[in-house]
C-alpha cells in the first residue's frame, strides 16, 4: 500500500466532508442540542407546574381533611356532609375538578380506603401528595390508638436519616471523598458517548461507499489507486473529521453551558436545591443519578463531587476515549466498509448490517449496568471481547481497572481491527466492482476466499 496515494486519498475525503454545509450545521448545531440536554430537564422541572385543581373531599373518617393543605396546584373543600355519588355526578355543574372520597375507618384493621375520581386523569405529583397525606393520616391515627404517652414523639425519635460516606483508600493511604451517583454518571456518559461516535462515524463510511459505487466514481478512482489504498484513506479522513467534529463538539458545547449557566445558575441551582431529586424517577440508575444530585445541592456538595472527579483516572480515561474510539471505531469501519462495498443502495444492507449492529448493542446495554457491578463477570468479558469492549471498558474505568486488564482489551481490540481491516479489504477489493446482484453473506465469504 503506497502511504503517499493513502494520503492523499485521507486529505481528499477529509477536506470533502469538512466543507460540506452538512457537516457545518451538524458540528455548529449538535452542542446546541447538547446544551439543552444538559440544561432543558431542570428547565423544565421549574415550569411543569400543573394547573390548579379544586378538589372535593368527602371525608367520612374525619382524620384526614385535617391534614389536605391547600397549595398553589390544589385547592381542598371540606364537603364531608355531602353525598359522594352526587358530587361525581354534579362536579362539572358545582365548578370541581375532582372528588375524593374518604371511607370511614375499619376499627379492626385501622385502616380506610380511599378514592379520587376527576373529569380528566390528574399528574402524577397531585395524586402521590394526596395519597402520601392518606397514609400520614392512618399513621397518625394508629400511634394515637396505642395510649402512648409522647409515642408519636418516639416514632419520630426512632426513624434515622444516615447517609453513608464512601472514601476510597490510595495506595499511600490517603483518603478521598468518592460520591457512588457521580462514578455512575461519568460511566454512563462515556459509555454512551462511545457507542454514539462508532455508530455515527462507521456508519457514515458505509454510505461514502455506497454513494461513490452507485455514481461510479469508484470505477474511476480504482484506475488509479489500489482498492484497499481507497477503504483505508476513506476510513482514516472520515476519522479525522470524527475527531475535528468531536473536539469542536466538546468545547463549543462547554462554552455555552458556561455561559447559560452564568446567566441562569442562580435559579437552577435554587431549584435543584430545593428538591434534588424531582426530576428522577424510580429505578437504579435514577436513584443514582439523584444521589449524586442530592451530593451537588448538599453544603459540601461541590466539593464531593470535584473530589470524587479528582479521584478518577482522568489521564487513563483521556487516553482510553481515545484509543477505544480510533481502533473501536476502525474496526467496525472497516467491516461496514466491506458491507457497502458489495451494495448499490442503503437498501440492501439491511440484512448484512444486523449481525454487525447487534454485538453494538449488547456492549451499549452491558455499559449502562456496568455502574452496578463493575467487576462481574458479564461486565469484564464485555470490556475483553473486541466487538463490545470500547463501549464496555470505557464503562468500567471510572470504577478503576488494572493495568493488564486495560493492556490486554486494547492489544485484543488491535488485533481483531488489523484481522479484520486485512479480511474487509480483501472483500472490498471486489465488491466495488461488483454491480446488478443483492449481496449476501455467502457473496461476501466469496470475495474473501477467491482473493
Amino acid at each position: 500500500m503506497n502511504l503517499h496515494i493513502t494520503s492523499i486519498i485521507i486529505r481528499r475525503e477529509y477536506l470533502n466532508r469538512v466543507k460540506k454545509k452538512s457537516f457545518l450545521l451538524i458540528t455548529f448545531l449538535a452542542p446546541v442540542l447538547f446544551a439543552a440536554l444538559c440544561m432543558l430537564p431542570t428547565l423544565i422541572m421549574m415550569n411543569a407546574r400543573e394547573e390548579a385543581k379544586k378538589i372535593a373531599v368527602v371525608d367520612a373518617s374525619g382524620i384526614v381533611m385535617p391534614l389536605l393543605q391547600d397549595s398553589e396546584t390544589t385547592l381542598f373543600t371540606d364537603l364531608s356532609g355531602a353525598d359522594a355519588d352526587s358530587l361525581k355526578l354534579a362536579m362539572k355543574v358545582l365548578g370541581y375538578d375532582a372528588v375524593l372520597d374518604i371511607s370511614g375507618i375499619d376499627e379492626q384493621e385501622k385502616t380506610l380506603s380511599a378514592s379520587i375520581y376527576s373529569l380528566k386523569p390528574l399528574g402524577m405529583d397531585m395524586t402521590q401528595n394526596i395519597n402520601a397525606r392518606v397514609n400520614d393520616a392512618v399513621e397518625a391515627y394508629r400511634i394515637e390508638s396505642y395510649k402512648i404517652a409522647d409515642l408519636e414523639s418516639i416514632m419520630k425519635d426512632v426513624k434515622s436519616d444516615v447517609r453513608l460516606r464512601s472514601y476510597t483508600i490510595g495506595e499511600d493511604g490517603s483518603e478521598t471523598v468518592s460520591e457512588s451517583g457521580v462514578y455512575m454518571l461519568v460511566s454512563m456518559l462515556l459509555g454512551m458517548a462511545i457507542y454514539m461516535f462508532i455508530a455515527l462515524f462507521s456508519g457514515m463510511v458505509m454510505s461514502s461507499v455506497i454513494e461513490e459505487k452507485a455514481s461510479r466514481v469508484v470505477e474511476v478512482l480504482v484506475s488509479s489507486v489500489k482498492a484497499t489504498e481507497l477503504m483505508f484513506g476513506k476510513i482514516i479522513g472520515v476519522a479525522l473529521v470524527a475527531m475535528t467534529q468531536f473536539l469542536l463538539w466538546i468545547v463549543l458545547t462547554v462554552g455555552i453551558v458556561g455561559v447559560a449557566g452564568g446567566l441562569m445558575g442562580q435559579d437552577i441551582l435554587s431549584s435543584m436545591s430545593a428538591d434534588p431529586t424531582a426530576m428522577m424517577s424510580s429505578g437504579d440508575m435514577a436513584a443514582g443519578a439523584a444521589e449524586a444530585l442530592e451530593a451537588a445541592a448538599s453544603g459540601d456538595g461541590p466539593a464531593v463531587i470535584v473530589s470524587t472527579l479528582r479521584n478518577m483516572p482522568i489521564g487513563t480515561i483521556a487516553l482510553s476515549f481515545l484509543l477505544y474510539f480510533l481502533f473501536g471505531y476502525m474496526l467496525y469501519a472497516s467491516v461496514f466498509a466491506a458491507i457497502g462495498s458489495g451494495a448499490e443502495n442503503e437498501g440492501d444492507t439491511q440484512q448484512l448490517q444486523l449481525p454487525v449492529t447487534v454485538p453494538l448493542l449488547i456492549g451499549f446495554f452491558i455499559a449502562i449496568y456496568a455502574f452496578k457491578a463493575p467487576d462481574s463477570a458479564i461486565v469484564f468479558w464485555g470490556s475483553m471481547i473486541p466487538f463490545t469492549s470500547p463501549i464496555v471498558m470505557l464503562a468500567r474505568l471510572p470504577f478503576g481497572v488494572p493495568f493488564w486488564e486495560l493492556a490486554l482489551s486494547v492489544a485484543l481490540l488491535v488485533a481483531t481491527f488489523a484481522l479484520f481491516a486485512w479480511a474487509s479489504a480483501k472483500i472490498y477489493r471486489v465488491g466495488i466492482l461488483m454491480f446488478g446482484k443483492k449481496t449476501t453473506w455467502k457473496d461476501l465469504w466469496k470475495w474473501f476466499r477467491q482473493n
